[in-house]
């Protein structure tokens, strides 16, 4: 797989990031800044790493296995894993602006 073609799979993963939203926060895991790292390999397995809003998130079971479920699902991806971090912690300001105004913080 070439860089492209990787850079091309990361962009669809985020895509997909966009559409699974954190349940008490009407906004998406990305935009929250919940994605510390997307990286797909050269055999089409894509390593997400991720903190949650808190380490008592009352979804620390359930989202992940959504990301891994939804991201598996596109074509090229063989499979999908999610690392979860509390290193660095979550803070409000690794929220995107569009977060931030969507949640009146602007």
């Amino acid at each position: 797989m070439t860089i492209e073609e990787k850079r091309a799979y990361e962009k669809q993963v985020v895509e997909v990031l966009k559409t699974i939203f954190d349940p008490e926060i009407p906004v998406d895991i990305y935009e929250l800044g919940l994605i510390y790292e997307v990286k797909v390999s050269d055999e089409g397995h894509c390593h997400i790493m991720m903190t949650l809003t808190s380490p008592s998130c009352p979804v620390a079971e359930s989202l992940p296995v959504e990301v891994e479920e939804k991201v598996a699902t596109i074509d090229g991806i063989n499979s999908a894993k999610v690392e979860i971090t509390f290193e660095p912690s979550w803070t409000q300001d690794m929220m995107s602006e569009e977060a931030k105004l969507e949640l009146g913080f602007l």
